[in-house]
Order: C-alpha cells, then structure tokens, then sequence
C-alpha cells in the first residue's frame, strides 16, 4: 500500500507552485493530497489535485484581535488533528507559510513525520520554528541565512523545482537575438505597481536605438493605457494580467524584469533568460533582495534596488545590457552552468530517496 502525504501549502504562488512541483514528483509513488487555504486554492486546479481547504487566520500584533486569533488557530489545530487521523496521513510536506502553523502542530502532536522546504535565501519564521521537529529541510543552497547551525544536517540540498512542463518549453526555445529585443515584465503573483510608473517610459527610451517588442504583466485596470502607450510609440506589445500560457511567453524573451520571489527566479534562470531582479523591499526579512544577491552572485542577473528605481537608472541600466552583447551572453553561459544536472529525474530521485530512506 502506498504511503500517505500531505502537502500543507497556500497563501502566494510563490508557496503553492513548489506544492504542485512536489505533487508531481511524488504522485506516482505514494497517495498524494495537498491541503491550501482559500487564497492558494486560485493557484490550483479543483479537478486535478485531492484538495483541503485548512483556511489559517493570518497572525496580527492588534492587541484586540491576537485573542481571536489564537482560538481559531487552537480550532484549526484541533480540526487538522481530527482530519489527519481520518486520512491516514503518514508524511506532512509543509511549503512554509504562517498558514503551516496548525497542520505542523498536529502532526507534531500525532507523530507524523515532517518534511520542510524552504526555497528562499533566507529561512522563514515557521519553518525555522519546525526545524527541531522536521526530519529534514529541502533547500536550494546549505547557505540560507539565520539558519541555526545545529540543524544543518537537516537540509538537504536540491536543485530549483521547476514546473514540468518547463523542461519541455527549455528544448524548445528559439534565442536569434536578432534585430528586435523582446523584453518581459513580470509583476508576480501579488503584483507590482512600481513597474506601471517608470518601466514603459524607459522602454521608450530604448526604443529609440533598438527595435523592441514588450511582453508584460499588469493590473487588469492598466491594460489599455499600456497597450495605447506602446502603440503610440510603434512597440509591439502583449499586455495581460493574466496568463495561463505564462512558460509559452517567457521562454520566447531575450530580457526580463522581475521581482525576486524563489519560484520565479528560479524559472527565470532554467530558461537561461537574463534578468533585471527588483526585489520587493518589504519582504519578510528581506528574502527576496537575498535570492537576488544569490543568482547575482551566479553571475545570471542584475539587481535594481527599488530604492533607485527610476526611469534615468533604470534607462542606464537597459542600454548598458543592449549595448554589451557578451556581458548579456555571458549570464546565459553562467545560467547554463548553473542548470548543470537540473533533471527531473535527478531531483525526483533525490526527494523519494530521502523520503523512502527517513
């Protein structure tokens, strides 16, 4: 009889996408479910995956709502113990998340074992509470900050999780660099405003020198004013809020602009597209500006603090790219160096084998 998972996930992409990576990974060899609260669950597909809604209340410092707070958690908790014993889960995989906190206790309480995975350069605040309780941590480097040094034996090292599909998309990628440059904008899954205000007047600037074609992500609200903009200014453009051919668009361009989330990046990176990182100042303990050093340190991207983020800098910062062809192929080579042995089937052996072997 195949062993019983649960993958506890939710919140942004940036948790749920690395959940349905683990999914596919193991769904062949043990009786999968994934558990996500109500704003992960847009991130996944009701019809493909044994779904739980575990909906945790986000933890405030409000003094008059933490009283509230604690007794849904405790509620939360007690429910997830009820439902882990009645599905028979023998392994808790926990993406990170605040939203983690209840179904990690419970398996905690009901001795059920617990895998943690921390994409990020820097740990997160519940995965670093678990860490005395887990049997090992998935990571992407055995140099994640605020770490404690006595659980370093826990992690095991991985190579970034990619969606499937993207292994096909890498094979077939056309890169010309031709006569036209196409530039990608990606906000991520909670956006980023800051590339309405200055990106696609930088653009313009470009355009002057080089034939450009723009591929970007905004606001629903936005979309008219940027497609309007662009064709004023003779710019081919795709502008969406929304795709779910997202791989299809990305593997086409020659340069992105992102923020720094793990998953992203890491995408970024297997598809070899050189990257400008904008991290989001405001992330937790400032994971993202880490993740960026960390592929900047690679030699695969730029980094743009959002500090100096303005359209002379950032206009600098394009034609510097654009006009140095061997630094922008460069990062390729690095990317390419740095996907060395990024197989589906060496990171699918690598997590069954230390699932099996624990």
């Amino acid at each position: 009889m195949k062993k019983k998972i649960l993958i506890s996930t939710g919140g942004t992409g940036g948790h749920v996408i690395p959940a349905t990576v683990f999914y596919e990974h193991l769904k062949d060899k043990f009786d999968i479910m994934i558990s996500t609260d109500l704003r992960g669950k847009k991130y996944l597909e009701d019809n493909q995956y044994e779904l739980k809604i575990i909906d945790t209340p986000k933890l405030t410092s409000n003094i008059f709502v933490i009283p509230l707070n604690f007794f849904l958690l405790f509620h939360i908790f007690v429910k997830s113990i009820l439902f882990l014993k009645k599905k028979r889960i023998e392994i808790l995989i926990s993406t990170g998340g605040y939203m983690s906190l209840p179904l990690c206790l419970a398996a905690k309480f009901l001795s059920i074992k617990i895998y943690l995975f921390e994409p990020n350069m820097v740990i997160g605040r519940a995965n670093r509470f678990f860490l005395k309780f887990c049997e090992k941590i998935y990571c992407y480097s055995n140099k994640i900050r605020n770490f404690p040094i006595n659980y370093i034996n826990k992690i095991i090292t991985i190579k970034p999780l990619i969606r499937k599909k993207f292994y096909s998309k890498l094979t077939l990628k056309e890169k010309k660099y031709n006569d036209q440059f196409h530039i990608m904008i990606m906000g991520g899954s909670q956006g980023a405003k800051i590339f309405e205000n200055h990106i696609h007047e930088s653009i313009v600037d470009l355009s002057k020198k080089f034939k450009i074609k723009v591929t970007q992500q905004s606001n629903s609200k936005n979309i008219e004013y940027l497609q309007n903009f662009y064709l004023k200014n003779n710019i081919e453009n795709y502008i969406f809020d929304f795709d779910p051919n997202l791989a299809d668009l990305i593997v086409n361009a020659d340069l992105c602009l992102s923020r720094a989330g793990a998953s992203s990046l890491a995408e970024l990176v297997f598809l070899e597209i050189p990257f400008i990182a904008v991290p989001l100042p405001s992330s937790k303990d400032n994971h993202q500006y880490e993740n960026a050093d960390f592929y900047k340190s690679e030699g695969c991207c730029w980094v743009l603090n959002q500090t100096d983020f303005n359209r002379e800098k950032l206009t600098e910062i394009l034609f510097n790219i654009f006009d140095n062809r061997n630094n922008f192929l460069k990062k390729t080579k690095n990317m390419q160096d740095f996907n060395y042995k990024n197989t589906w089937n060496d990171i699918n052996q690598k997590i069954i084998g230390t699932i099996n072997e624990n």
